[in-house]
């Protein structure tokens, strides 16, 4: 069954070993037999496994002992922050080899007259960012990180934002 799903045989024995899956039988010959079920649990670990998310998580997950959106969600702030750790690691190698910093995309300016060109003015941008924070505050926070907005600035939007009245 590992091979089904790209795993070695020591790591269906790993899983086994700490209770992650363990088989539903065993032949006669003392080999391994796994059910329907224990073949989609399996399909399961993997794909959070392809998320990242580590084994104990995953566990939590597949006991019920933690939302699955809960952990995702964990996984996902883990991520960013790490992203944000290695794109200033990034900057900080480039300015030391004197090289520029690889593009990140749109600035702020090019934002502004992308969505001043769809119609919206300052009253739709803040609503734009008032959902955004509500909605997905780390994907917000990383937005205006990419814009090469300074903390200070990025602390006035995010907190703008949060204040719904204007």
């Amino acid at each position: 069954m590992g091979r089904r799903f790209g795993l070695s045989r020591s790591t269906l024995l790993y899983y086994d070993r700490i209770g992650l899956l363990s088989p539903g039988a065993r032949s006669g010959a003392g080999y391994r037999l796994y059910s329907a079920d224990d073949v989609a649990r399996l399909q399961r670990i993997v794909a959070l496994r392809a998320g990242g998310l580590p084994l104990d998580g995953i566990r939590a997950v597949l006991d019920s002992r933690s939302s699955l959106t809960a952990v995702l969600e964990q996984q996902l702030v883990a991520l960013n922050g790490q992203m944000r750790q290695m794109q200033e690691q990034q900057r900080v190698l480039c300015a030391m080899l004197g090289q520029p910093a690889p593009a990140r995309g749109l600035d702020k300016a090019a934002w502004t007259t992308m969505f001043r060109a769809i119609g919206l003015d300052d009253e739709g941008m803040r609503r734009w960012h008032v959902a955004f924070e509500a909605r997905q505050p780390e994907a917000h926070r990383d937005f205006l990180v990419s814009l090469g907005l300074d903390e200070d600035e990025i602390g006035k939007i995010r907190a703008w934002s949060r204040n719904d009245t204007g």
